[in-house]
């Protein structure tokens, strides 16, 4: 019997879209790139724009979703003006409150929704690090965590502008003498034990330990459902002065829903390389099994 399927789709379009990478008109747009997958959940970063003039673009690309509802974070005068937002379908959803943390660099759009006639409160998040401070990376890492507190059953998607460990991984290993870029080189590496290495306490920090406090759903598809692929690295998939395409855009959960993913895929097209140089991620899940988590009050 075929599973009643939720789709979540988590993507950082460079600029918004605003403008293609090589400077040509392309079709299909990111949205109608991002409509092909019919997403309930969208978890978007780089809306750069699209809170102007009554956050007018945000609204077209949320109605272009099949009319979903928006949220976003503000652009800062001073700070990043590249927000993150979050989308929901609300003939699935019901919406229970929408903030946004304001941390050092850039704001986390956190929505809260319940699925329809059920108790069960479920929390989203859109994250986009800060590309610059490892430490203040490490310190967004942290307050995500705070979502999961007392029990919450949480979905995130994200740029985590660092990367995960190594174990299992199937991109191109990262070396030192790749890495042209000395100002990226400085972003991405953090001092431990008098060395120099690459930075992955954000993945440490949300799906690290013995009891972690999210679920890594790539390596979970891959390791679990047997979809390697999962695994694919993700971004920077046009810039060649920093080293081989690694995985930093994450889909992450509390363990609780993780037993309903029904897959993950890792979209990188050369439509998507015309407009961006991240790919888009997708989560399935199976809605029936979410919906026996959902029935479980907070």
């Amino acid at each position: 019997m075929t599973p009643n399927v939720l789709v979540a789709a988590s993507w950082n379009i460079q600029k918004n879209g605003r403008a293609p990478v090589d400077g040509r008109n392309h079709s299909p747009s990111p949205v109608e790139i991002l409509a092909r997958y019919k997403p309930h959940i969208v978890f978007r970063q780089e809306l750069s724009g699209a809170g102007a003039d009554g956050k007018r673009a945000l609204y077209a690309e949320a109605h272009a979703l099949g009319g979903l509802i928006p949220f976003m974070g503000e652009e800062r005068e001073g700070r990043s003006k590249n927000p993150t937002g979050v989308m929901v379908d609300p003939r699935l959803f019901d919406i229970v409150a929408h903030t946004n943390d304001d941390l050092g660099w850039k704001q986390i759009c956190h929505v809260q929704v319940r699925r329809k006639g059920r108790p069960r409160t479920l929390h989203l998040g859109s994250a986009h690090l800060c590309h610059f401070d490892p430490d203040q990376k490490a310190t967004e890492a942290r307050r995500l965590t705070t979502y999961a507190d007392h029990g919450h059953t949480v979905l995130i998607g994200m740029d985590g502008n660092s990367f995960v460990r190594r174990r299992a991984e199937i991109s191109k290993k990262l070396r030192r003498r790749q890495v042209k870029d000395r100002i990226h080189y400085q972003h991405r590496t953090i001092e431990r034990f008098g060395l120099r290495v690459w930075d992955t306490r954000p993945s440490e920090i949300l799906t690290g330990g013995r009891q972690p406090v999210f679920t890594d759903l790539a390596r979970h598809a891959a390791t679990v459902r047997g979809q390697s692929q999962a695994l694919a690295p993700t971004a920077s998939l046009q810039r060649t002065d920093q080293g081989p395409p690694q995985r930093i855009d994450w889909q992450l959960s509390t363990p609780d829903l993780a037993s309903a993913l029904l897959g993950f895929e890792v979209i990188d097209t050369p439509d998507i390389r015309r407009w961006t140089d991240h790919a888009l991620t997708i989560t399935r899940w199976d809605l029936d099994q979410v919906d026996r988590l959902m029935s479980i009050p907070n």
